[in-house]
């Protein structure tokens, strides 16, 4: 049923939240003579260790028989990875590491998903200072001409390669074999090319291990995480110990239950991005906590493994994508027992990565009340690679989609006017000291006085109480202007239609530079589409999409976003339908499924021109 209440009203607004222990939100908020805004929460960062893997010699001593990782084998059953274990291993596959000769100056780099072996590897390569970089799995197994691997394995130039399957990652493989004939490449999968994993897990350690350890500084590479490449090619974003425990920090102290009760996660995100591999298996760590690696995703055929993982794990704390939680939604709807598992101990549900859509926000609180009788507090924030990825957290029951909260502890946010806009700037022990190999581009990620430039947009929700939180406001360089001079906000056009169009809208692109009204391309959720027309789950997508069900539904959606339209910068004149899936070789999307705007706009000219035909036409024809 198509939304027409695109408020944040719901019938659970009374109802109480699950009470949990946040930390503070008071801020304090200065002007400045450049007309410069400064925030900073006054409660101040505590004390963190110097490198992350202080955690686990910490957790290996305190409490041994605690599961650290988990992992389904092929046979279904949990390998379960105890901290005691955890610790022994990372020290074995260490000295591996260092009888290769590899130090500080030397990479390692992952291609593959997420596994044990993944964690264990990085884990040792963390605890002796050798730097390493998780590459996107897409990267390999998606892409067509491997351009953007090609991009970020010279950009490494690793000594040693891991991926967990040679012959699913054979193309990958080969390509690094090419570039780099004298790297070491580990395989879990025994075969005659490659060394086994098992070979490395055999290594004796020695003294050694313990000397490079003593090594590592606060100031040490951890990794490199490279960005989804959304102003051209992929950049790697240095992560320093001193950023991630920093980070991992600041997070607990606006999470202090965590301290409390260790937290259970089960997760899928992707450890190559730093929402899933420092925010997620972070926090596990840091906290003494459980991680069960889920092998499910929020696509048609992931979910289920998903869904079937939730009936087994009760999380303390969920993490998700937007799109994740959208395709949970049915499945709780219909099964009273998987709810009931779900939300047992669940304190909180975060997402990120994109705009949750109030409408499924909404549903997952009426959800908790069916089932618990209370709601769950659902949060989010901003951050981004270069901050750890934390920044802000709206941490406190009520909020809603759009409300990014305040600072975290010991982050110092400047406001810098840009236009009738402000961009979010920060300093802090947690953002990035610039990228890998490429001075020029950590220069200009800086201002004039140390400030990381976010290019994030944000405005305050009540200018005289700083407490309230910030608002999202769109990107700096999406927004642009029509032909009639008004400027159009992304950001805000984008959520709003993601909202009345939720389930059907996936996502969105906002159309209309130099034009005189805005267009919009519009990526549909073939399955939600297939539930609205009665279909066949069996019916090709692009005739899914192209079915006059659909296009009744997109109709009627313009027509109920027009009824509140204020003027032209946020009236939508035409929809387009994209038939095609965003293609990852053309930057069009990122593995967590969210879009790249200019990248569409660029690659998807034609049906741009057919979108503006389309209106104009349309436009000829009203006036007739």
């Amino acid at each position: 049923m198509l939304q027409t209440d695109l408020s944040v009203y719901h019938p659970t607004i009374y109802m109480s939240f699950k009470q949990i222990a946040f930390g503070p939100t008071k801020t304090h908020k200065t002007l400045h003579a450049d007309g410069s805004i400064r925030l900073r929460l006054e409660q101040p960062l505590g004390s963190y260790p110097e490198k992350l893997t202080e955690k686990l010699v910490y957790w290996a001593q305190t409490k041994p028989a605690q599961t650290f990782l988990a992992r389904r084998n092929t046979a279904g059953e949990w390998v379960e990875y105890t901290y005691e274990k955890t610790l022994a291993v990372v020290k074995s596959i260490a000295q591996y590491l260092l009888n290769q000769q590899l130090g500080p100056d030397d990479t390692l780099v992952i291609l593959s998903e997420n596994s044990l072996e993944h964690a264990l590897l990085a884990l040792a390569a963390v605890h002796v200072g050798i730097p390493y970089s998780p590459i996107s799995s897409p990267y390999s197994l998606i892409s067509k001409d491997l351009g953007r691997l090609q991009h970020c394995l010279k950009a490494m130039t690793p000594k040693v390669i891991f991926a967990q399957d040679s012959q699913v990652y054979d193309r990958a493989l080969s390509l690094a074999k090419s570039l780099f004939p004298d790297a070491i490449i580990i395989t879990v999968n025994n075969d005659d090319k490659h060394t086994s994993f098992d070979k490395v897990l055999a290594t004796k350690p020695t003294e050694a291990v313990e000397q490079a350890f003593v090594r590592v500084t606060a100031d040490s590479v951890a990794k490199v995480l490279f960005t989804s490449g959304s102003t051209g090619l992929p950049k790697g974003v240095i992560n320093t110990h001193r950023m991630w425990c920093a980070n991992l920090q600041q997070i607990t102290q606006v999470f202090p239950f965590m301290t409390t009760a260790s937290p259970v996660l089960i997760d899928w995100l992707p450890w190559n991005h730093t929402f899933g591999g420092n925010h997620n298996l972070g926090l596990a760590l840091y906290n003494g906590g459980t991680l069960y690696i889920d092998d499910g995703k929020p696509t048609p055929s992931g979910i289920e493994t998903t869904v079937q993982n939730l009936r087994e794990i009760s999380p303390t704390v969920y993490f998700n994508v937007p799109k994740g939680f959208e395709m949970l939604i049915p499945y709780f709807e219909r099964d009273p027992d998987l709810r009931k598992t779900f939300f047992a101990r669940l304190n909180m549900l975060f997402y990120a990565g994109a705009s949750l859509a109030q409408p499924i926000w909404n549903r997952l609180e009426e959800l908790a009340v069916e089932t618990i009788g209370e709601r769950i507090p659902i949060i989010t924030g901003l951050g981004c690679t270069e901050s750890g990825p934390s920044a802000m957290f709206a941490n406190w029951g009520g909020s809603f989609s759009g409300l990014l909260g305040v600072p975290v502890a010991g982050m110092d946010v400047k406001l810098v006017p840009d236009g009738d806009k402000l961009e979010a700037r920060y300093k802090a022990p947690n953002v990035t000291p610039g990228y890998w190999r490429n001075t020029e581009a950590t220069q200009n990620a800086f201002d004039e006085e140390g400030y990381y430039k976010t290019g994030d947009a944000v405005r305050f929700r009540c200018e005289d109480d700083p407490d309230q939180g910030l608002l999202f406001d769109g990107r700096i360089a999406e927004d642009f202007k029509l032909s009639t001079g008004t400027w159009v906000n992304v950001g805000i056009l984008k959520a709003k239609i993601i909202s009345a169009g939720a389930p059907i809208v996936q996502d969105v692109v906002i159309a209309g530079l130099d034009r005189a009204h805005v267009g919009i391309l519009l990526f549909l959720n073939a399955d939600a589409c297939r539930r609205l027309a009665n279909l066949s789950p069996n019916l090709p997508d692009k005739e899914v999409f192209q079915h006059p069900a659909i296009n009744d539904f997109v109709d009627a959606l313009l027509i109920i976003l027009n009824k509140t339209a204020k003027g032209t910068s946020d009236r939508i004149e035409r929809a387009i339908i994209a038939l095609e899936a965003p293609s990852i070789d053309l930057g069009e999307i990122t593995d967590k499924g969210s879009l790249n705007q200019r990248a569409i706009l660029k690659h998807r000219a034609e049906l741009l021109n057919q979108l503006y035909n389309l209106s104009e036409e349309l436009c000829v024809k009203s006036q007739k």
